[in-house]
């Protein structure tokens, strides 16, 4: 039986590589729903090749734009498909029918509530959407849980660790080892950060990433995200995840055990692997994937420096106070990496945008899905003003 599958942020890095894994394996898997932002050529192609029921874009203008472009496709079946827009559009797309897993492939908070409404569908939940944990995790997890849900991570580290634990007692655990490359700034000296600028900080040595995605990987805020994340995803606490710069990204991560014993996931740097592994688990897919070249590898380990990196700093005290400040802390993020990107800011600015915000911002307690909502809204006019 085929998986029917919603693709929100469908022409961005993870979602086109969703789609190969969908080409390969066409036997295996069918879409019902797409969605992107502002991306509408790219769209009004995939929606071509691959015929969903339901197509989503930012907009009412968008939407007209997709419209016009299949009117004058000469594919007859693009016809057939719904277009929507808004929120409400990815909210539908997510909770469709005939709809079996959701990749939520989308960036920064817009995943929260596509994903919060597919889980209340009864869909699995391919999640490459950090926000989403980082933002109403205890929410999000409780949700599932409660739903029967799946939610198999795609992000390439936590897809390590969920198969590092794959078969072992959670009682013996003692640590998650959380691997990053260290960005492109690992042996650029402090005192030239405010020099760099956002064509600097995209050029990521061993991934192909969005933009937003591959700043937070240059500040190190990525593996803070993934942090947060883990704790969440895999129920520990922040104490017991250990940040490990792994600059040749072949160990995407490990689990250390409390016989000494430590499980790492090793793989060529490809999201495909991670991606195909959510999709088809627990089966695995034979994708065509290479392995490491063994033989002529030099696999390299050290410390992050939290002082040249404050963002990973802050994201670990973000996870131990807890409450709103997780929510707040990617808000200002967000609205740090765009200024940024913009040439409003400079990358040095950004930890410091990031923590003002937070230090003003009064954490609430065991927060609602509504105060979390708030918290996010308050630190994106607090850190833009």
């Amino acid at each position: 039986m085929k998986k029917n599958l919603s693709i929100l942020g469908s022409t961005g890095s993870i979602g086109r590589n969703t789609l190969k894994i969908v080409e390969m394996f066409p036997e295996r898997f069918a879409v019902r729903a797409i969605a992107a932002k502002t991306n509408v050529a790219l769209l009004a192609e995939q929606i071509e090749q691959f015929a969903p029921e339901v197509a989503v874009v930012f907009d009412e203008a968008r939407a007209i734009e997709l419209r016009n472009r299949l009117d004058a496709s000469a594919v007859s079946k693009t016809s057939k498909v719904d277009i929507l827009h808004g929120e409400a559009g990815y909210m539908a797309a997510a909770a469709h029918d005939s709809v079996d897993m959701m990749v939520t492939a989308v960036v920064g908070a817009a995943g929260l509530r596509p994903t919060l409404a597919a889980i209340d569908a009864g869909k699995d939940i391919a999640l490459a959407n950090k926000e989403t944990l980082v933002m109403a995790g205890e929410i999000v997890m409780t949700r599932a849980a409660d739903k029967g849900v799946n939610i198999l991570p795609v992000d390439s580290e936590h897809s390590a660790i969920f198969q590092c634990l794959a078969g072992q007692r959670r009682e013996d655990l003692d640590k998650i080892l959380l691997t990053a490359s260290g960005g492109p700034f690992r042996n650029t000296p402090k005192a030239e950060f405010a020099k760099i600028r956002p064509e600097h900080a995209l050029n990521h040595p061993t991934w192909q990433m969005g933009n937003k995605i591959t700043i937070d990987s240059a500040t190190l805020m990525n593996k803070g995200l993934e942090v947060i994340e883990a704790v969440r995803l895999f129920d520990v606490s922040h104490e017991r995840i250990q940040v490990v710069i792994h600059p040749q990204s072949i160990i995407h991560s490990m689990v250390a055990y409390r016989d000494g014993s430590v499980i790492a996931q090793l793989g060529v740097p490809d999201m495909r692997g991670a991606i195909a592994y959510a999709m088809s688990w627990p089966e695995r897919l034979p994708i065509n994937q290479p392995i490491p070249d063994f033989p002529n590898l030099t696999l390299t380990f050290q410390e992050p420096d939290m002082e040249k990196f404050p963002c990973l700093a802050l994201a670990f005290n973000a996870c131990e106070a807890g409450g709103t400040l997780p929510a707040v802390l990617n808000a200002a993020n967000e609205v740090a990496v765009h200024a940024f990107l913009d040439h409003r800011i400079s990358f040095a600015d950004i930890p410091k945008l990031i923590k003002g915000t937070m230090e003003r911002h009064t954490i609430v307690r065991d927060p609602s899905l509504s105060d979390i909502l708030e918290a996010d809204r308050w630190a994106r006019e607090e850190s833009t003003s």
